[in-house]
């Protein structure tokens, strides 16, 4: 069975490697490869797991041109849902109850399937009506396995073509890996529910439905159940929603530190009281305290038109990796902003502009953070959500009235609250410990001589120590292994020692399998580092 699946995922990357091959040879231009389509059949292949790969995959605008996020925007969950009566075993083992005990009714048939999970409709004792999200069966593990037999597959095409190696092939699969399972246990998506509906409570302009209590594990999900109107349907007040909609992301980037990040119109709806509804919580992105300070700044410098303040905190918030040549990405930074400058305001995009100031650095061996990755994705989908809302809602005018406020933010967090109190403590632990130290250099000084005594700490040694033994091992190895190969050959050409096969030098065969026993350990040695 594993043995199947992955020649089955071997394959698919062989025939994809083959066909970029021959693209190559005939010269294709970009606009027009097959391989964005190809690679989306493919995926689409291989079942839930690599499309939701390739979905997650669809959000790194730092790494793929448009062409190929478009094909994978394509990509779609065309799982049949599995059997109601499954469902309810999992419902009952996963809250260790029956169904019965748990609702007053529950629908067998779902109202919705998906790679992950399903989602019933039902209804509590008390009358309310809910949802229940319930995972797929078996499919942790299937991820699980899947995402293994990737990663070796991906070393392999490391070994084979490493100028991928600057793309961080194998980075990207591990971040895929870890965000996929995080979305299959319902638990972290609880979590998350809980804490935008405390950063929201009070906020009259917005809904989010909450967990049922006790009613949530890693396989299942007990929600309130919310309906309403899209964002794009005539009858609402968009202009209002709009505002609404910014103000709530700006407190989620600037004050929360956490933020939705799929907000596409299928998770977004206007409820029969004018209120906005978030809905789907399986996506959201994280920001400390130092990346809302850089993205503050970075707002900041993108509505003052301002290139060399735009590098710096680019590089302050990860989107560009040093070293850089600072001259040649101020221009290109400055070209970026005298494009928009021709722009009505209203036709703006600081989503656009995080994208192209990342994509400057694009040959610098350096990926853009998962985080930063979930943050351009949501930037770029509230950006289209306000147009479609109010088409002629100026983003820019808001950044500009409210950066004043977004500092603010950012200097009241917690964070910030945190670091004054650590800087007072620490300030007093060493005003009461001051004495006592100029006392103890005071005495080393005059015990050396009566010189000052400076002393030198050079960190970080034991790393380059360690780096330097593995470098020098592996040049050994290299040595050892070529000395066997020049040996065996010459053995082979003189038809030394006793033989075997007919005529073939036993001590010859012996020498190269043992050198090419060497090599495969330099090889996979090399490949496990990511360095080559």
């Amino acid at each position: 069975m594993i043995g199947g699946r992955l020649l089955r995922i071997g394959a698919g990357a062989a025939s994809l490697l083959g066909a970029a091959t021959v693209e190559r040879l005939r010269g294709t231009p970009a606009e027009g490869s097959q391989l964005p389509r190809r690679l989306r059949i493919t995926l689409e292949r291989l079942g839930p797991t690599f499309v939701k790969f390739g979905q997650t995959l669809s959000l790194r605008r730092d790494l793929l041109p448009d062409t190929w996020l478009a094909e994978l925007r394509r990509l779609q969950d065309h799982v049949a849902p599995f059997p109601g009566a499954e469902a309810r075993h999992a419902v009952e083992v996963a809250l260790g109850r029956p169904v019965e005990q748990v609702f007053g009714a529950f629908e067998t048939e779902p109202m919705a399937a998906a790679s992950i999970a399903q989602v019933h409709r039902a209804r509590l004792p008390d009358g309310r009506a809910v949802i229940v999200k319930i995972r797929r069966p078996g499919i942790r593990v299937q991820i699980d396995r899947d995402m293994h037999a990737l990663v070796g597959i991906g070393r392999l095409i490391l070994v084979l073509a490493p100028r991928l190696q600057r793309y961080q092939p194998l980075r990207i699969v591990d971040e895929i890996w870890a965000n996929l399972r995080k979305e299959a246990d319902f638990r972290q998506e609880a979590r998350s529910i809980r804490r935008f509906g405390e950063a929201f409570r009070g906020w009259p302009g917005l809904n989010i439905p909450d967990v049922i209590d006790d009613l949530y594990a890693e396989a299942v999900l007990v929600q309130e159940m919310s309906g309403g109107l899209g964002i794009g349907h005539p009858s609402i007040d968009g202009p209002r929603l709009a505002q609404v909609l910014i103000d709530a992301y700006l407190h989620q980037f600037f004050v929360v530190g956490f933020f939705h990040g799929d907000p596409h119109p299928g998770n977004l709806f206007v409820m029969p009281d004018g209120r906005l509804c978030f809905h789907d919580f399986g996506l959201v992105g994280y920001l400390d305290g130092r990346t809302r300070r850089s993205l503050a700044l970075y707002l900041q410098a993108f509505v003052n038109k301002d290139a060399a303040w735009m590098l710096d905190a680019a590089v302050d918030l990860g989107l560009l990796g040093e070293p850089i040549d600072r001259p040649a990405f101020i221009r290109g930074i400055e070209e970026i902003l005298s494009d928009y400058a021709a722009l009505p305001l209203k036709d703006w995009s600081l989503a656009e502009a995080v994208l192209r100031v990342a994509r400057l650095g694009s040959g610098e061996n350096f990926v853009v953070p998962h985080n930063l990755v979930v943050l351009m994705r949501a930037l770029y989908l509230v950006e289209s959500a306000l147009r479609t809302l109010d088409p002629e809602f100026k983003v820019l005018d808001t950044l500009l009235a409210r950066g004043g406020e977004m500092m603010e933010g950012v200097l009241r967090g917690d964070a910030a609250a945190s670091a004054f109190t650590r800087l007072k403590t620490e300030a007093a632990l060493t005003a009461q410990d001051l004495p006592g130290m100029i006392a103890t250099w005071l005495h080393r000084a005059q015990r050396e001589g009566g010189g000052p005594l400076l002393l030198m700490r050079r960190e970080g040694l034991e790393s380059l120590e360690a780096h330097l033994d593995r470098t020098g091992n592996r040049l050994a190895l290299a040595m050892i292994a070529l000395g066997l190969y020049v040996a065996a050959s010459l053995l082979m050409l003189h038809s030394a020692g006793p033989r075997v096969f007919g005529d073939l030098p036993l001590l010859a065969l012996f020498g190269y399998a043992l050198a090419l026993w060497l090599s495969f350990r330099l090889v996979r040695a090399v490949a496990r580092s990511g360095r080559l």
